[in-house]
């Protein structure tokens, strides 16, 4: 029993537990929780990757490199940072590396190529969060990643979370089928009165499995019931079963690419001949013709997405957790960015696309988690999903929506910290918050956001100073955008306007 105290003790002393106001089962069913909502990538990943889904003699090794890219990221956050938050290969990114693979662009690059360009990247991020930039007040250094940080807007920083809120709802709302496609408005709700639509696995049957999670998540978190999240999500799969939104038989291994011989899978990830692991250092990197300028387009774009998305993730799921210093920073920040960088490079050796902090971290967040013990239990259940593949993908995606959802419901509390009173900074915020979930895409919100502070602060700038020289006005006229912002505006310039393709 003194040794059982002992442990808890260090790992309590490790993670700083208590001081944080947090408890190993809380930390633990967080940590779960996340893992929960973000186990829909270890599939999807593969399939997004790779053309022919569960037919490509790859898919396995894919799949493992999926699982460890996510276990090293989110070990590193969680041993280096000691924060809640997991990593894996992100959505958007992994559809840029598939569709250059798959020749979309005019041209196809090798697998190992792919790689290549997202090691760079890795490596430039990695750069970024080294590189010495000035100091702080406290006479420490702080790097160029840092400064970026330190240099962005406090109006976009204080709606990034609002905005992240209304997109993890929104992906919620989307797996579940809640919200579906219409060709005439783009988006509108399930046609619950469908009978077709109800039919065993149904959209109708989908959106009713995450309402029902939602529900539960809502009931139980009223009551302060421990868990609250993960018990919706378990309660949601057991309905899931009768309506057939779940299918039991990949719990039989049965279907196609998820099987139970894990050590065959693992065998091939190391030594088959379709393995991706270290393919950016098979066959040389020789770039198709024509492929130099789009390559170097590449690398910048993976870096800057992964730079953003990580930026406005840490940012919305740090504040949700109370885990921001006195100036609205989140503590650890560089340790984060460190922990992200390294584990792209680790993930493109491993043979996937970029890794990066998932949105879905704010579900272990909002079941309680505030430490690395978060990120260590999530970073367990990726490992341990390469021996588990049919038991996680047994999960449907309509059972995790709800918990998706319910996030969005708690950042939305972050609203109360945007300035809109102010017409300068309403404008950008309100377009950070709502360009977030409409491009689906976390950086464009904020690129954006930022593109706009900026236009309507310097247009503002000029015509009072014109007024100040005319005599109109005595009070001297002052800009906000400092040097750092004005380069991230041209970055976003770049990015928006300059074609991938060249």
């Amino acid at each position: 029993m003194k040794n059982k105290k002992k442990k808890v003790s260090k790992l309590d002393s490790f993670f700083e537990i208590q001081k944080r106001k947090s408890n190993v089962r809380t930390e633990i069913f967080a940590g779960i929780t996340t893992f929960l909502a973000m186990a829909y990538i270890l599939t999807v990943n593969p399939n997004n990757i790779l053309w022919g889904g569960t037919a490509d003699p790859r898919f396995s090794s894919v799949f493992i490199a999926t699982a460890l890219g996510a276990f090293i990221g989110t070990l590193l956050m969680a041993l280096l940072a000691k924060m809640p938050l997991a990593q894996a290969p992100g959505m958007g990114l992994n559809a840029i590396v598939g569709t250059i693979v798959g020749g979309a662009m005019g041209f196809s690059y090798s697998y190992g190529n792919a790689m290549m360009l997202v090691f760079i990247s890795g490596i430039v991020f990695l750069l970024l969060s080294f590189i010495p930039c000035g100091k702080n007040k406290k006479g420490e250094y702080i790097s160029l990643r840092e400064k970026i940080f330190d240099g962005m807007p406090a109006v976009i920083r204080t709606s990034i979370s609002v905005g992240i809120g209304l997109f993890i709802a929104f992906i919620g709302l989307q797996n579940a089928h809640i919200i579906v496609d219409n060709q005439f408005t783009l988006l509108q709700l399930v046609d619950f009165n469908n009978p077709a639509l109800w039919v065993k696995g149904g959209t109708a049957c989908c959106a009713t499995v995450a309402l029902f999670g939602l529900v539960v998540i809502g009931v139980l978190s009223h009551y302060k019931v421990k868990g609250s999240v993960i018990i919706g999500i378990l309660a949601a799969t057991v309905l899931a079963i009768p309506l057939g939104v779940a299918d039991t038989k990949i719990l039989s291994g049965t279907v196609p690419g998820i099987s139970w011989k894990f050590w065959e899978n693992i065998g091939n990830f190391f030594a088959g001949k379709d393995t991706v692991f270290l393919s950016l250092f098979r066959g040389g990197f020789n770039l198709p013709a024509g492929s130099v300028m789009t390559s170097i387009m590449l690398i910048i774009t993976f870096s800057m997405i992964d730079m953003f998305d990580t930026m406005g993730t840490v940012v919305g799921c740090c504040s949700n957790a109370k885990l921001l210093d006195d100036k609205g920073k989140p503590i650890n920040y560089g340790k984060m960015m460190y922990a992200d960088s390294i584990a792209t490079i680790t993930g493109s050796l491993c043979g996937t696309s970029t890794v990066t902090t998932f949105v879905e971290s704010g579900t272990g967040v909002s079941a309680g988690g505030k430490t690395g013990l978060t990120a260590l239990s999530t970073a367990i259940l990726f490992l341990l999903s390469i021996f588990l593949l049919p038991l996680f993908a047994f999960i449907p995606t309509a059972a995790t929506a709800s918990a998706l959802i319910y996030v969005g419901v708690l950042m939305m509390n972050n609203i109360f910290n945007v300035d809109l009173e102010n017409v300068k900074n309403a404008i950008p915020s309100f377009i950070t918050i709502i360009a977030m979930p409409l491009t689906y895409s976390i950086t464009e919100g904020i690129g954006l956001g930022i593109i706009s502070f900026v236009v309507l602060d310097l247009l503002i700038y000029v015509i009072d100073s014109i007024r100040f020289v005319n005599g109109k006005t005595k009070e001297r006229p002052k800009t906000e955008v400092t040097l750092v912002t004005m380069i991230v505006f041209v970055l976003f310039l770049v990015y928006f306007l300059v074609p991938t393709v060249l």
